[in-house]
């Protein structure tokens, strides 16, 4: 998989790409096909195959880009704010995987190889939603646990075992536990 790249006319290319792409996605990874993806988004196959080699690494980018703007919008606040910025990161990250079944199945399926592009994205989304939740609480550790927790809701969700609304109210929950224990400790 080749860079993001440099050149503006380049970034606009790829970014389009991205943009269609989040269409796909909303349907699951079988409805992200390539052709489509590079026909909707008018550039050429090739040009799509060489930032994009296949639907999962294309999918595992967009999901990047949608981290990197969250993270980028996500500020260090104190006090309510703080609790209601977490909540905010937190939620944000759990829509984005639950709307877009072919970035959780991307996440539930990839595995991480040695050297390989996808293990590369992998840890760089990992890293950036730890980024984000971190950056909304100040505290890695939480950030990681609130991120298996939305991990866990999201299959919750898609198994049918909680409504979207439970999920929530769930997360909105684990939050402020995990929020009260920091500020207690």
């Amino acid at each position: 998989m080749a860079p993001p790249p440099t050149l503006p006319r380049q970034r606009l290319r790829y970014v389009r790409i991205l943009d269609v792409a989040a269409g796909f996605a909303r349907k699951g990874l079988d409805s992200v096909v390539l052709s489509e993806v590079a026909a909707k988004a008018d550039v050429p196959l090739g040009t799509l195959y060489r930032y994009f080699p296949s639907a999962t690494q294309l999918v595992l980018a967009l999901y990047r880009k949608q981290l990197g703007e969250l993270l980028a919008g996500s500020s260090p606040a104190a006090g309510k704010a703080a609790a209601q910025a977490l909540v905010g990161v937190v939620m944000e990250i759990f829509h984005m995987r639950l709307m877009q079944p072919a970035v959780e199945q991307c996440l539930n399926r990839a595995v991480y190889v040695k050297d390989t592009d996808t293990t590369r994205l992998l840890r760089e989304i990992d890293a950036t939603a730890e980024k984000a939740v971190t950056a909304a609480c100040g505290d890695a550790a939480v950030a990681r646990v609130l991120l298996l927790t939305v991990t866990g809701l999201v299959q919750a969700v898609r198994c049918r075992r909680l409504s979207l609304f439970e999920a929530e109210e769930d997360l909105k929950k684990a939050c402020s536990l995990l929020q009260g224990a920091r500020q207690a400790a």
